[in-house]
């Protein structure tokens, strides 16, 4: 039995007016409790949220937050925008107020199974393909939490014979209380969020928070093949593993180029790995986690395999753009962190001409030197991150400061050759030219569509000359 909270009259305060923020003083508001929502943006930049949070009788405080106002409250719901340890929280903790996740809140009202996923990388992918076999199988599923629809919004919607399947972020994970998945998987462990979390350390014990509650009938599902994630093993949970690289009692692995899922004796054969569509050794390891999760929530092999054949892939992830001139595009916005990048560039074969940059999260760059040098004709620096990845990349690869997307395509463009790729691969976040890398993403296919529609409109041009 999920613990409650009765919200009808209880004071509860929404920090932060973003998506997951104005979701939750909607569902607090529906609930009958009195609601303020606070940000430090004024109401310019907010001005559509604002409008329909005080049309739900939402108390608004924009532009600044008012101290007092924090320790007036019975409860607080934090936007993982906002940083854990803000000297207002402080505050009200000491005053025994409670300071809840939005998922925290969402999860006291959802009904039913939770698998909830979490890493450095693969999240949105593995969270989508999770979702997309489940469907697939029959199963009464909802997905939603970082991956764009607020866990919150989906609560009323939820049965005891739903499969809710959740991406929850470090952010969201450092404010929870007795948030607790049926089954959670942790995909991987690299440096990222640094600029918020300080050490690899501290982001991991925030990742690791998604098994704290969990119990023995609970199920952990843990990458063998990543150092960071495989010497940090819960106890309290039943554990099983997938991995590309060697074989596991119970989990998920590769064997002779199949896709194997295995409980203690019991195995079967999901599909061969070139059956698999999406690019990518890191894919193999999301289609192996997708495979261990969904066997263990009732699937049968063959919807795994129908299911997983049949799946589209994301947007803004190692998304095939278009093919201008001989020249092929893809969007990988969603590479926000260098590791994620790397990934990237081992995802293919043919030269790239790669487009880094954007607002830097604290890691270093030097990891790219060499498979920068080994597959990748040059290197388009944009955004605020540009003079630091020029420092540490400097001598691998030929360098060009771009400045902004529109000329880092332009340029790159002008560069590339029948054959060669041009990937968006940021190894940074959006948020100093873009509003999030969903932003960048629809941008850079706006840039590349437009190139189309030119070098298309020349060649057809051509043709008529010639016609005549």
């Amino acid at each position: 039995m999920r613990p409650g909270i009765e919200l009808a009259e209880k004071r509860v305060l929404v920090v932060g007016v973003a998506r997951s923020g104005v979701a939750s003083a909607l569902f607090c508001a529906q609930h009958g409790a009195r609601v303020t929502a606070t940000d430090t943006e004024p109401e310019s930049k907010l001005a559509e949220a604002a409008a329909k949070l005080r049309a739900a009788g939402v108390t608004l405080e924009l532009g600044a937050h008012s101290p007092a106002m924090f320790e007036q409250q019975d409860l607080i719901v934090l936007s993982p925008g906002v940083p854990a340890d803000l000297a207002l929280l402080a505050t009200a903790r000491s005053k025994g107020i409670p300071v809840w996740s939005e998922i925290e809140l969402a999860w006291r009202f959802l009904r039913g199974r939770l698998i909830a996923i979490t890493g450095s990388n693969g999240k949105t992918t593995t969270t989508s393909l999770i979702a997309h076999i489940l469907k697939w199988a029959g199963i009464s599923t909802v997905v939603g939490g970082n991956i764009g629809t607020p866990l919150i919004s989906l609560a009323e919607s939820t049965t005891e014979s739903t499969f809710t399947v959740a991406e929850v972020s470090s952010f969201q994970l450092e404010t929870i209380e007795a948030f607790r998945p049926d089954i959670a998987l942790l995909l991987n462990l690299t440096p990222d969020h640094l600029d918020r979390h300080h050490s690899l350390a501290e982001y991991a014990r925030a990742k690791l928070r998604i098994f704290e509650n969990q119990r023995e009938r609970d199920t952990a599902i843990l990458n063998a093949d990543d150092p960071e994630v495989a010497q940090r093993v819960p106890t309290k949970p039943g554990v099983y593993w997938f991995s590309r690289q060697k074989h596991v009692s119970a989990g998920a692995y590769l064997r002779d180029a199949q896709i194997i899922v295995r409980d203690h004796g019991d195995e079967e054969i999901i599909l061969r790995r070139d059956e698999i569509p999406l690019r990518g050794d890191h894919n193999v390891e999301n289609v192996l986690a997708a495979s261990i999760a969904t066997w263990l929530a009732g699937a049968e092999p063959a919807a795994i395999a129908e299911g997983i054949r049949t799946f589209p892939g994301v947007e803004h992830r190692i998304e095939f753009v278009a093919e201008v001139r001989g020249v092929k595009f893809y969007n990988d916005s969603k590479a926000t962190n260098v590791d994620a990048t790397l990934k990237a560039i081992a995802a293919f074969d043919s030269p790239l001409l790669i487009i880094l940059g954007g607002r830097d999260k604290g890691s270093p760059y030097a990891p790219l030197r060499e498979p920068l040098q080994a597959h990748t004709r040059a290197a388009y620096l944009i955004g605020e991150a540009a003079e630091k990845i020029a420092a540490d990349l400097d001598g691998a690869v030929p360098l060009v400061r771009a400045e902004t997307l529109e000329r880092a395509v332009a340029q790159a463009f002008e560069q590339a050759k029948p054959g060669d790729t041009i990937l968006l691969a940021p190894a940074c976040s959006s948020f100093d030219q873009f509003e999030n890398y969903e932003d960048r993403g629809r941008k850079f296919k706006q840039l590349v569509a437009e190139l189309g529609k030119h070098h298309n409109g020349q060649a057809a041009a051509g043709a008529s000359s010639q016609a005549h």
